[in-house]
């Protein structure tokens, strides 16, 4: 396992990576604030929880990854870069013609996609037949989820919350990336989620609440637990976290970076 220092390295080099795919790719699609709110958490997911193996992509015990909320995936790319599944050329050509990266995951194993993600609400039903699949084949897999706090509004979620407590699916981990935010506007005004822990709880999960970009946390969080219960991470998180005029401000949900945004943010992040 990496130290706490090591993540945090990983984890500055994802958001820059963020940055630049986003500057290169000069399109307003480019996701950054969600991308950088889970920046954190994706660091201590790739290089500390989830096995896998890079030239073997089928590896029968590798652990199962889902970004739900797949529009955050320039996080998903930059990680995938760290673990050399990717390389430079691969992420300049975000969203450009021909490119494997889009703005949304498409599967591709040889580049370590999965699943292709990106219709909100999705993701944790997909988990939950992979996850229901494993423990038919009594395999001992993990499957990881990362939800967005917004798409909770969607039902689709609660109905797999209740597979997966009826299933006892513990080998399912949700991330919920609660920044309060969503596309358009402050959850509160456009609906207001109460308690997300007391909701999870009273699906029969169990529920933890972390700060979302303190990495002894993070990784306590997904330690193992002897438990029949699915589990669901309440990550209290700030959107475009690391560059001070993209935090908590949703003009940044997407938006184009010019050169000057662009070389402020990476000195932010460097320093």
């Amino acid at each position: 396992m990496n130290s706490i220092n090591d993540l945090k390295a990983i984890s500055k080099s994802i958001k820059k990576n963020i940055l630049n795919m986003a500057f290169n790719a000069g399109s307003s699609s480019a996701h950054i604030g969600g991308a950088l709110s889970i920046a954190d958490i994706m660091s201590v997911l790739f290089f500390s929880k989830i096995k896998f193996k890079k030239d073997e992509p089928l590896f029968e015990d590798r652990d199962r990854f889902i970004l739900s909320k797949g529009h955050a995936c320039l996080a998903y790319y930059a990680s995938l870069f760290e673990n050399k599944f990717l390389n430079q050329n691969d992420l300049l050509s975000f969203e450009k013609n021909g490119s494997d990266l889009l703005g949304h995951p498409v599967r591709n194993m040889d580049k370590g996609i999965e699943f292709s993600t990106g219709s909100l609400g999705m993701g944790l039903s997909l988990g939950v037949g992979v996850a229901l699949s494993l423990k038919k084949r009594d395999k001992n897999n993990h499957v990881y989820i990362i939800l967005g706090d917004g798409e909770c509004n969607e039902g689709s979620v609660w109905e797999a919350a209740m597979a997966a407590s009826h299933y006892k699916l513990n080998n399912i981990t949700v991330i919920i990336d609660n920044n309060n935010l969503q596309q358009t506007g402050a959850n509160e005004k456009i609906m207001s989620l109460g308690d997300l822990s007391k909701k999870w709880e009273s699906f029969n999960w169990n529920t933890k609440i972390i700060d979302g970009h303190n990495f002894d946390q993070i990784n306590k969080s997904l330690e193992f637990e002897k438990s029949n219960l699915p589990k669901a991470i309440i990550a209290k998180t700030i959107k475009g976290k690391g560059v001070s005029f993209f935090e908590n401000n949703n003009n940044w949900h997407h938006a184009v970076l010019t050169k000057k945004n662009f070389d402020q943010a990476i000195l932010e992040i460097d320093n």
